[in-house]
C-alpha cells in the first residue's frame, strides 16, 4: 500500500514489526486490541502527503512483533509496552526532540 516500508528492529527483547511513511517529523501510530499496524494505514498516506513520517509498531504480542513469551501474562505490562517504545524511539528517531503520538484502543 502506497510504498508502505515494513522493517523489524530489535526492540527490548523483542523482534518489532514497524510500517513507516514518509520524511518529517515523526507521528507514532499506536494500536490497541485486537488490531495491528494496518489500522493506521489511511491516516499513515494522509499524513505523510502532508510532511510527517508516519511510523505504526505492531504492539508487543501482536502481528509480525514477535520475541515475549506469550504463556506468560506478566510480559505484557503497560510497563513492559512503554519500555518498548522508548527503545524503539531511541532506535528510529535517536535525534528527535518531539514526536506525535496518536493511540487508540477499545476502552480508550
Amino acid at each position: 500500500m502506497e510504498k508502505i516500508e515494513h522493517k523489524i528492529i530489535p526492540v527490548n527483547g523483542l523482534n518489532m514489526h514497524v510500517a513507516e511513511l514518509g520524511e518529517g517529523p515523526l507521528v507514532l501510530f499506536l494500536h490497541g486490541f485486537p488490531e495491528l499496524w494496518y489500522s493506521w494505514r489511511h491516516q499513515m498516506v494522509f499524513m505523510a502527503a502532508r510532511g510527517y513520517r508516519a511510523v505504526a509498531p505492531d504492539m508487543r504480542g501482536y502481528g509480525e512483533t514477535i520475541g515475549a513469551p506469550l504463556e506468560d501474562p506478566s510480559k505484557f505490562t503497560v510497563l513492559h509496552l512503554v519500555g518498548d517504545l522508548i527503545l524503539l524511539l531511541d532506535a528510529i528517531a535517536p535525534n528527535e526532540d518531539k514526536v506525535f503520538v496518536v493511540g487508540h484502543d477499545w476502552g480508550a
